[in-house]
This record gives C-alpha cells, structure tokens and sequence, in this order.
C-alpha cells in the first residue's frame, strides 16, 4: 500500500461542474416557467432548488479553476 494519493485533476473537475452548472440553471428555468403556469404545483420550488444546484456547480467550477491556476503558477520552471 502506497501513502500517496493520486494528483487532483482540477481541470477534469471544472468542466464537469460548468457542465452540470449549465444544464442544471437551464432545467430550473424551464420548470420554472412551467411552475409558474401551474401554481398549485411544487414545481416553482422545484426549480428553485434546481437553480441553487447549478449555481453551487458554477461556484465549485471557479474553485477548481482557482486552484488549477494556483497549481500551474506554483510548478517549478524547467
């Protein structure tokens, strides 16, 4: 057994989370529109919710472009 750990790739991470940001912001906009046609619904608080997600993956996307930056400015130049 080894006690290192394998490298992050922030990269990688990044865009998954603007993917998932992305799509999760347009789902939300879409059932919101139709949760304010049927207000008897929960749709409204559906998409709310949906929202929030994506902009929780939008904030987790900057991070780890953040810390991608922060890495490729810290590796040694050769």
């Amino acid at each position: 057994m080894h006690n290192e750990s394998a490298p992050i790739n922030w990269r990688m991470n990044g865009m998954t989370a603007r993917f998932v940001g992305i799509v999760a912001i347009a789902l939300g906009f879409v059932i919101g529109i139709y949760g304010l046609e049927d207000t008897r619904a929960r749709w409204l608080q559906t998409a709310l919710g949906v929202l929030a997600t994506g902009m929780l993956a939008q904030g987790d996307a900057l991070y780890c472009s953040v810390k991608r930056m922060q890495e490729l400015k810290d590796q040694p130049k050769s």
